[in-house]
C-alpha cells in the first residue's frame, strides 16, 4: 500500500483511492451524495483532506453491513462540523442501525425458509404464495398469478 508522506496533507483522488482501496468512480459517487467533500485546485482538481481516508472506511464498513448511504449520509452530517468519524461514533450509530439489521435479518431468514415451497408450487398464486401474497392478504378477494387493475 502506498505510504503518504506526513508532510502531505491532501491527496488526490487517485491517492485517496489506493490508500482507501475504493474505486476512483466509488468516490465520486460518495462525493456526489455528500458523504465526502473535496476542494477544487485552480486546475480543477480535486484535493481530499487526509480525514477523508477514515470517512471512506466508515462508509465502506456501514456498506458492507446493508447500511443504505441516505442512512450514512444522516449519520454523517449529525457529526459536528462534519469531523471524521471516530471509534465512538461507529459505536453509537452502529447499536441505532442494529435493529434495522436485525429486521432486515428477520425478513431474510423468512423468505429463505419459504422459498422452498414456491419453487415447489412454481405457480406463484396470489391464494397460496407466501413469498406475493404475505398472511394471504389477498386470498379472500381474488386467485391468480397477479393482480390486474380494476376496470379490466
Amino acid at each position: 500500500m502506498p505510504q503518504i508522506p506526513e508532510k502531505i496533507h491532501e491527496l488526490t483522488v487517485g491517492q485517496l483511492s489506493a490508500r482507501s482501496g475504493a474505486a476512483v468512480s466509488a468516490l465520486h459517487f460518495y462525493e456526489s451524495k455528500g458523504l465526502i467533500s473535496s476542494r477544487r485546485t485552480s486546475g480543477n482538481q480535486r484535493r481530499y483532506t487526509r480525514d477523508t481516508l477514515r470517512r471512506v472506511a466508515f462508509v465502506r464498513a456501514a456498506q458492507r453491513v446493508g447500511i443504505p448511504l441516505a442512512t450514512i449520509r444522516e449519520a454523517l452530517a449529525q457529526l459536528p462540523e462534519e469531523r471524521t468519524p471516530t471509534r465512538e461514533d461507529w459505536a453509537r450509530l452502529s447499536e441505532a442501525w442494529r435493529s434495522e439489521l436485525d429486521e432486515r435479518i428477520k425478513q431474510l431468514n423468512r423468505l429463505r425458509d419459504h422459498l422452498t415451497d414456491c419453487i415447489g408450487c412454481g405457480c406463484l398464486s396470489l391464494e397460496n404464495c407466501v413469498l406475493s401474497n404475505p398472511d394471504d392478504a389477498f386470498g379472500e378477494q381474488l386467485t391468480g398469478s397477479r393482480l390486474l387493475a380494476e376496470g379490466r
